[in-house]
């Protein structure tokens, strides 16, 4: 009992270590992965080629691309093709960074935002448009940093 008592007289005194969340947000070390950000170039023309190694590699199979060919009058990226359609179900997404990694252009990123909850399951199917970038470097990346 007195070994219980003594462990209470250590800890009992000493500053506590919560924050109050949500007014204080917690600073994440810069190799945690949240939401994902499609990004673009300093141009502003999209970085995602379409080439779909990020669903490929995908061990949740959490992402689907729809590639289209650019065109001379309607260029979206710099390459021959670019993402028309692009999903991340963000209810099976497993945070593993792979198609981080498997991204020949850098496009997909994980940033540390960790504040993803929704009410409904539709609302977490992450689309193009809720994944790109408003400008570029709004995800927090460098947006002049060549892959």
């Amino acid at each position: 009992m007195l070994r219980g008592l003594l462990i209470v007289a250590k800890y009992g005194f000493k500053k506590p270590t919560t924050i109050r969340y949500p007014e204080e947000k917690r600073t994440l070390p810069l190799a945690s992965r949240g939401r994902h950000y499609l990004t673009k170039w300093p141009d502003g023309k999209e970085r995602c080629v379409g080439c779909e190694l990020c669903a490929i590699v995908c061990p949740a199979q959490a992402i689907y691309v729809k590639p289209a060919s650019n065109t001379p009058e309607e260029q979206h990226s710099h390459g021959e093709r670019y993402a028309k359609d692009f999903q991340i179900n963000m209810t099976r997404c497993i945070y593993c960074g792979l198609c981080e990694e498997a991204c020949p252009t850098g496009a997909i990123i994980l940033s540390n935002e960790y504040e993803l909850s929704a009410y409904s399951r539709q609302d977490l199917i992450f689309t193009k448009e809720k994944l790109t970038e408003k400008f570029p470097g709004e995800s927090g990346r460098d947006p002049t940093r060549e892959i």
